[in-house]
């Protein structure tokens, strides 16, 4: 830090730590606990709580809002492995602090939460290391904070990042502390995800490549119809909202994607993911097949003939790979709960969940929601889609009763339709191909407008045109 009151430079240089873990020091009263990954190993849950302070959060605190729409941002970066130093001085924003710790994009970034605000941080820095990012509340006038802030500048490294966390909304104080070198000021309300773009803003490569958004696609039971909801989907996304998209098929002993786009490749995801070490941009480019102009496919190998073993972090580096050259990539996971499905679901900027109206979807599909939930606690929760509604003779569960139970409204519904369905499927088709005026082709452009923000752009014809033939 700079002894004449600038508290950073632009140029900033840090160590990156080889401990991915996110260490908490210390949470004030009452802050929320950790979501706990039951089923996973403990080291998963690697939050330590100190709860043993006495602060007074019945201050009401603005509700934790969803993340916002990714479309024109592209997907969301993990933060590198920085360090970061936050020092609170109420419940409110400890709370805060405490969730953006546990955010997904966080797992590679340590915090060290810390009673007090600037006093507590003078007086921690004069004896210890600074660390790459200070987080700093204050509640005190302006002219005790900015003194406050050039007696900190005193004991900090320079290229320190410092976000300072303020009581007003006061354009004269955000100016005088722009011009001391800090880098951001905040006034609540503040969100989670306000913090984590911000630091991510502080800490991004400029010349890092673009990544893509994300969207896995899982069925809460087998024969759901989750690979049809994805490819269609992709297809959507790619002709009708005309964005290009990669659909990613993911089970490999059994994909069908091949068969529902009519191509033959000779390579497939599995070769990519067998080696990982080999792919980079050109080789993940080589391994896409062309479906149509905008959609690429990444198409599994569907055999029995071999047991294909693939190691968990395989997954996530083809997968940052595909969305470095993609703006959209639909990953369609098998029905499944392991480490590496579960590690792709938490990663992904969407999740998209399809069920059936029966009892055994309710139950699995709640149990994923809430685990999802819990989990990416930052994020929108998983878009619910109810496939195959109306099927003659079948008991199922009324649409309000299972959004009910579920807690959470469907997106979409797709009613039942074995002529379209299998005309399609029988073709080699989408179903927007066999008839883009259906009821289920109407609801998947539905579903690919909200996961891109765009609006839907195919033409569809008329009854009376389509019976002139126009």
């Amino acid at each position: 830090m700079k002894s004449d009151n600038a508290l950073f430079d632009d140029d900033l240089e840090f160590d990156i730590d080889d401990d991915m873990d996110v260490a908490l020091s210390s949470v004030f009263e009452d802050a929320p606990e950790p979501p706990v990954n039951a089923g996973f190993e403990a080291e998963d849950a690697d939050l330590a709580l100190d709860l043993d302070l006495d602060l007074d959060l019945d201050a009401p605190m603005k509700p934790i809002e969803p993340i916002a729409d990714l479309s024109t941002q592209g997907g969301e970066r993990a933060i590198p492995a920085i360090s970061i130093g936050a020092f609170c001085e109420t419940g409110r924003t400890a709370q805060l602090v405490a969730s953006v710790s546990r955010d997904r994009r966080m797992s590679q970034a340590s915090l060290d939460l810390h009673e007090g605000g600037l006093e507590a941080a003078i007086a921690y820095l004069s004896e210890n290391p600074t660390p790459n990012l200070l987080i700093l509340e204050s509640t005190e006038n302006n002219g005790t904070m900015l003194a406050q802030i050039d007696e900190l500048a005193g004991h900090c490294d320079e290229g320190v990042q410092v976000m300072v966390i303020g009581a007003v909304n006061d354009i004269s104080l955000y100016r005088q502390l722009m011009a001391r070198g800090v880098s951001e000021y905040l006034v609540p309300p503040i969100t989670p995800v306000q913090v984590i773009r911000s630091i991510s803003n502080l800490f991004s490569d400029p010349d890092a490549p673009f990544v893509g958004k994300s969207i896995s696609v899982i069925g809460a039971k087998g024969g759901v119809g989750a690979s049809t909801i994805a490819h269609n989907l992709a297809w959507s996304m790619s002709e009708n909202v005309r964005v290009n998209t990669a659909l990613v098929d993911l089970d490999l002993s059994f994909g069908t994607t091949s068969l529902d786009f009519n191509q033959e490749s000779q390579q497939t995801v599995a070769d990519a993911l067998l080696a990982p070490e080999r792919v980079d941009d050109a080789v993940i480019t080589r391994l896409l097949s062309k479906a149509t102009d905008k959609l690429s496919l990444f198409t599994a190998p569907a055999s029995v003939g071999q047991v294909i073993d693939v190691h968990t972090e395989a997954y996530q580096i083809v997968i940052d790979g595909v969305r470095r050259v993609m703006p959209y990539v639909v990953l369609d996971l098998p029905h499944g709960w392991n480490r590496w499905q579960y590690n792709t679901l938490v990663s992904s900027d969407e999740v998209i969940l399809v069920c059936q109206p029966d009892l055994a979807s309710l139950r699995n599909g709640k149990n994923i929601l809430d685990k999802l939930k819990a989990d990416r606690p930052n994020d929108a929760a998983p878009r619910v889609i109810l496939n195959m509604m109306g099927v003659p003779k079948r008991p199922e569960i009324p649409a309000k009763d299972f959004a009910g139970a579920m807690g959470v409204e469907p997106e979409v519904i797709i009613p039942f339709d074995p002529q379209l369905f299998g005309t399609a499927s029988n073709n080699g088709q989408m179903i927007s191909e066999t008839d883009a005026t259906a009821a289920p082709a109407v609801e998947i452009d539905r579903l690919a407008s909200f996961v891109t923000g765009q609006t839907v752009a195919v033409e569809r014809k008329s009854l009376l045109k389509k019976l002139l033939g126009k």
